[in-house]
């Protein structure tokens, strides 16, 4: 069957109904990827640094001709995994520019029947778009509080009840803290923690605000884009005040069942920063299962953070609720409400300027 181009603009509406395939190497794909798409490599990682070295020394023709026999014996197997891993036939296929790779594999794989969507451009088509995505300047409320206060969970409730969010920490798999890889699986590149943004932004209305978590520049190996930080320092910031017991005790639910081997480990990572007697204390304690007296000794340095952190922020945009005792439910209520205020105050000056 014959091959269709099709447009960035295109792919997005064809993504909701075909699977999507790469066909660059091993590597590239594990380096970044077009979010839920399946790899099936028409050059291996070796095979792929033949040819480009043929390429360089020797032309495109002699490389063409090496990439065939390189890859030809591999024909048949090629076209049997992809009828196995879609059967249905239909695909979008991509490869780094739209170039030789995705026209070959396009070829192979209409050869048996498939009706290809290939991506004009290819993955660096993508990339550009989320690139670009992740750096544009848009509404937000960040979270802010100390360590514990339920940022996470009160994102969660804010998107079940119709807010915008954005949770970087999920996207990192990385709670942000020496602590924050416990039980998670790998972080992604750089590169695919943006596409993973880019995913979710592009979903947003630029009309309302988007709701954030406070974090650092970095999100354990994750660093932020630089206009996408400064944008959320500039951001309205919602400061939320509770209670010590309170704190402790909502961190134990996330941390109590974790392996004390790892705990321990985590602890030990922040020794110059706790002094020897303190991380000593911390690791007897969880050793003890004594988890409210480890949790309440790591955040005396866990508040200094926070408060240092804070200071980076502009002082009138800082805005302090005290939610200590409050059920969710009322929590978020009172979020709703605090941002109505923002955007209230946000409007006012905006016209007040013109």
């Amino acid at each position: 069957m014959a091959e269709q181009l099709i447009s960035l603009e295109e792919f997005w509406s064809l993504r909701e109904r075909y699977p999507v395939l790469d066909a660059r190497s091993e590597s590239e794909f594990a380096q970044s990827h077009i979010p839920s798409a399946q790899n099936l490599p028409i050059l291996n990682d070796s095979e792929r640094k033949i040819v480009g070295t043929l390429y360089k020394e020797k032309g495109s023709e002699v490389a063409t001709m090496k990439g065939f026999e390189l890859v030809g014996p591999r024909f048949h197997e090629i076209q049997k995994t992809a009828k196995r891993i879609f059967p249905d036939g239909e695909i979008i296929l991509y490869c780094w520019r739209g170039g030789m790779r995705s026209q070959i594999l396009s070829w192979l794989l209409g050869m048996v029947g498939f009706k290809v969507y290939r991506l004009k451009g290819g993955y660096k088509t993508y990339r550009t778009y989320t690139f670009d995505e992740v750096r544009k300047t848009r509404k937000m409320i960040v979270l802010g509080g100390k360590t514990g206060v339920a940022k996470t969970l009160l994102l969660q409730k804010l998107m079940e009840n119709g807010e915008q969010i954005l949770d970087l920490e999920a996207l990192a798999n990385h709670k942000g803290s020496s602590f924050g890889s416990i039980g998670l699986p790998p972080q992604p590149s750089v590169e695919q923690f943006e596409n993973l943004m880019a995913e979710n932004l592009r979903l947003c209305d630029t009309s309302f605000p988007i709701w954030i978590e406070n974090e650092s520049r970095k999100i354990g190996r994750i660093i932020l884009p630089d206009q996408f930080y400064l944008l959320l320092l500039k951001s309205p910031l919602i400061d939320i005040r509770k209670s010590l017991d309170e704190r402790v005790a909502h961190i134990t639910q996330d941390y109590a069942l974790l392996p004390k081997e790892d705990l321990i480990a985590a602890v030990i990572r922040l020794k110059k920063r706790l002094g020897g007697l303190r991380t000593q204390e911390a690791i007897a304690d969880i050793q003890a299962g004594n988890h409210s007296a480890w949790i309440s000794n790591l955040l005396i340095y866990y508040d200094k953070a926070y408060e240092f952190d804070l200071e980076r922020h502009k002082a009138d945009k800082i805005h302090t609720l005290d939610l200590e005792g409050k059920s969710i439910a009322v929590q978020v209520d009172i979020l709703l409400k605090t941002k109505d205020q923002i955007h209230a105050k946000s409007h006012h000056e905006t016209h007040r300027m013109e």
